[in-house]
C-alpha cells in the first residue's frame, strides 16, 4: 500500500482540484479523502483487513497502527498529484533498432517524464503488420510495469498498397493503426482503411507530408533551408495531405488523428472539420509549440524533425489551437537516434528528437506560465484526451480508478543535462536549458516506477 499526503490533486476528467490524501491498495486508488484524514480511517474505508478479521473480529487499534506503519508514505506537500501522463505517439525502436532505444529504456524515459501509458508507433523492423511482432512488443511492454500499448500498421510493410488484417490485429491488442513516418498516398487504400477502422472503433493516426513536394525533409523550406542552401520541406506538403485525409475521414466516419501538426493552415483545416464531426482529432508536439525554424539554424540536426519546425506564425497558431480545443492532445513523437547518426550532415542525418523527459516541463513553461492554458487544461491534453482517443483506461484520478499517477513540483527547476536522460538517446535541442516542473514520483499499477528526491529533501 502507498499513502500519499498533502498533495494538490488535479483530475481533468472530473475537473476536480483540491487537497486530498490518497491510499493506494493493490492496483487501484482505494480512497481519496480530505487532507489530514488519519491513515487508520483510510485503511478502514478501504476495507483493509487485519488478523482479527480471520475470526470475524474487527482489528484492534494496535493492529490498525501496525498496518499504517507498514504502508509506504509519500509526503506530496507543495506538489501536484495528477493522473499518469499519456503519450500516444512514441518510438521505442524495438524490434530492429534497439541501438537507438528499446522498450525497457523507453519505458524508463517515460516514467522519468511522468508518463504511465504510451502508445508506440509501428515503424519498427520488422514492422508491426503481423500478430507475431505485435505480441512481441506487448509482451515485452508488460515486463516494464508501465502500460505499453502499440499501434499496428495500416498497410503491409508500410508500402501503402495492401491493408493489413486489421480485424485480427485489433483482436490481438492493437490500440490503433498507423504507418507513421510514411504517408499513405493511395486514396483508395486509405478510404478502405478508414471504413474498416471505423467498424473496429479504432483510430487511424496519420503522418501528413506529401513526399513529392519535399526536396529535403526535416528542414522548413524558408529561412532554415536557405541557411543550409537546400530546398527543404514546404508547408504545402502538410496542408494538401491534411485536407485530403480530413475529407476522407468525414466521408467514412473514422476517428483520425492528425499527427504532429506544424502549419497554421492545417490547424485551421482541423478547426473547421471539428465543426462537422467529433471524429477529427489532432496532436501537437512540445517542440512545435516551443520552437521555430530558427532552432534548426542554431542546433542543426538536433532540431531536424518531420514535419519540420516552421515559422513563428505557425507556432502561435498551434498554441491558439491548443487553447480553443482545435488541437486535442500533446504528444511527444519521442524519436531516439544515435549520436553518430545525428552527427551526419543536415541532409543525411535522420529526423526526430527525444521528448518524453522534457514534455511536461515545456508544457508548463510555454503554455501554463504565459497563461495560454491552465494547469488543468495542460494535464487534460497530456492525459485524459489522448486516453479518450485510444479508449485507454487512463487519464483520470478517482476512487476505484487505476493507481496510475504522477507527482510533480511545478515550481522546482531542473537543468537538462546530456548525461541525465533515462533514454538511450540524447538527441534533444533543449540540452543545457533550465526548465520548471520536476517529476518526483511516477506510480503505475500501484507500484513506484520512478522517484526523484527534491532539492532540500
Amino acid at each position: 500500500m502507498i499513502h500519499i499526503t498533502n498533495g494538490y490533486v488535479i483530475d481533468p476528467k472530473t475537473e476536480f482540484e483540491g487537497y486530498r490524501d490518497i491510499l493506494i491498495k493493490d492496483e487501484r486508488v482505494a480512497v481519496m479523502a480530505e487532507r489530514g484524514t488519519p491513515l487508520t480511517e483510510l485503511l478502514q474505508r478501504a476495507g483493509v483487513s487485519g488478523k482479527g478479521s480471520m475470526s470475524g473480529q474487527k482489528p484492534d487499534m494496535q493492529e490498525w497502527k501496525e498496518r499504517a506503519e507498514a504502508a509506504e508514505h509519500i509526503d506530496a506537500a507543495g506538489q501536484i498529484i495528477a493522473p499518469g501522463l499519456v503519450d500516444v505517439h512514441v518510438h521505442f525502436r524495438d524490434p530492429g533498432f534497439t541501438y537507438k532505444e528499446d522498450i525497457e529504456s523507453g519505458a524508463a524515459a517515460a516514467a522519468k517524464g511522468g508518463f504511465t501509458s504510451v502508445v508506440l508507433m509501428a515503424n519498427t523492423k520488422p514492422p508491426v503488420d503481423n500478430a507475431e511482432t505485435l505480441s512481441y512488443v506487448l509482451d515485452k511492454g508488460r515486463e516494464t510495469g508501465l502500460h505499453i500499448h502499440t499501434c499496428a500498421n495500416v498497410t503491409v510493410g508500410m508500402k501503402g498498397q495492401e491493408i493489413v488484417d486489421m480485424e485480427a490485429l485489433s483482436q490481438a491488442g492493437a490500440a490503433g493503426f498507423t504507418d507513421d513516418g510514411v504517408p499513405i498516398l493511395d486514396e483508395r487504400v486509405l478510404r478502405e482503411a478508414f471504413r474498416r477502422a471505423a467498424k473496429l472503433h479504432k483510430p487511424v493516426s496519420l503522418h501528413e507530408e506529401e513526399p513529392a513536394r519535399i526536396t529535403n525533409n526535416g528542414i522548413h523550406a524558408g529561412k532554415a533551408a536557405a541557411h543550409y542552401g537546400i530546398g527543404g520541406s514546404p508547408r504545402e506538403a502538410e496542408i494538401c495531405m491534411v485536407e485530403r485525409d480530413i475529407r476522407l475521414a468525414l466521408e467514412e466516419g473514422a476517428d483520425v488523428s492528425i499527427q504532429h501538426i506544424s502549419t497554421k493552415e492545417a490547424v485551421e483545416l482541423v478547426r473547421q472539420a471539428k465543426k462537422k464531426s467529433a471524429h477529427i482529432w489532432a496532436e501537437a508536439t512540445p517542440h512545435h509549440f516551443t520552437l521555430t525554424e530558427e532552432a534548426a539554424i542554431v542546433h542543426g540536426t538536433l532540431a531536424k524533425m518531420n514535419p519540420p519546425l516552421r515559422e513563428e506564425s505557425d507556432r502561435e497558431a498551434i498554441i491558439r489551437g491548443l487553447k480553443d480545443g482545435t488541437i486535442d492532445m500533446i504528444a511527444t513523437d519521442h524519436a531516439p537516434h544515435s549520436e553518430e547518426e545525428k552527427a551526419k550532415p543536415i541532409t543525411e542525418a535522420p529526423s526526430g528528437i527525444i521528448g518524453l523527459e522534457t514534455a511536461l516541463s515545456l508544457g508548463i513553461r510555454e503554455l501554463v506560465a504565459p497563461g495560454h492554458l491552465t494547469m488543468m487544461e495542460l494535464l487534460d491534453k497530456m492525459s485524459r484526451a489522448p486516453a479518450s482517443l485510444y479508449h485507454l483506461n487512463a487519464g483520470h484520478l478517482a476512487e476505484n480508478g487505476p493507481a496510475d499517477l504522477v507527482i510533480f513540483d511545478k515550481d522546482a527547476v531542473w537543468r537538462v543535462e546530456k548525461d541525465g536522460f533515462a533514454s538511450k538517446a540524447v538527441n534533444s535541442p533543449f540540452i543545457g536549458e533550465e526548465m520548471p516542473g520536476v517529476v518526483t514520483w511516477t506510480i503505475c499499477g500501484g507500484k513506484i516506477k520512478y522517484h526523484r528526491e527534491r532539492q532540500g529533501d
